[in-house]
């Protein structure tokens, strides 16, 4: 036996076969990659409005804490808002964190009312105001 190898018939046969159905086969049509998922539309006015989410959630818990009988109405005004926004889920979860976060950062460090609390709520009333009226100013009722 020479030291050359010979490729056995049955597998030249199935060469031939291949090239033979290659040759018949239309080359593949590119791969369109999937679409890369779409951000959601965000409101170019959204980060005015979680932060006045979170300054509705510190007052409906400081106005609860200081004695106003207005407490309630802020979770009320919150979720009124966003009726109005017509938010998807993903937007209610953004808003509902940011009042939650608001609601929190008194609720831990405050058990009851004191000076420092009517002076927050003094700030937040004006700061919620003056994001009132700016989003009111560029962007109209």
């Amino acid at each position: 036996m020479s030291g050359r190898q010979v490729l056995p018939a049955a597998l030249l046969a199935f060469g031939t076969i291949v090239a033979a159905a290659y040759a018949q086969t239309p080359p593949p049509k590119p791969v369109q990659p999937p679409a890369a998922p779409t951000a959601p539309q965000i409101a170019p006015y959204e980060p005015q409005l979680l932060r006045l989410a979170e300054l509705m959630g510190a007052l409906h818990y400081l106005r609860g804490l200081c004695g106003f009988a207005d407490a309630p109405a802020w979770r009320d005004k919150m979720n009124a808002l966003a009726e109005a926004q017509g938010f998807d889920e993903a937007a209610k979860a953004r808003f509902a964190g940011a009042f939650n976060r608001g609601y929190r950062s008194f609720s831990e460090s405050y058990r009851s009312c004191n000076e420092a609390a009517g002076t927050v709520i003094r700030l937040y009333l004006d700061e919620s105001g003056s994001i009132i009226k700016a989003l009111e100013a560029r962007y109209g009722r």
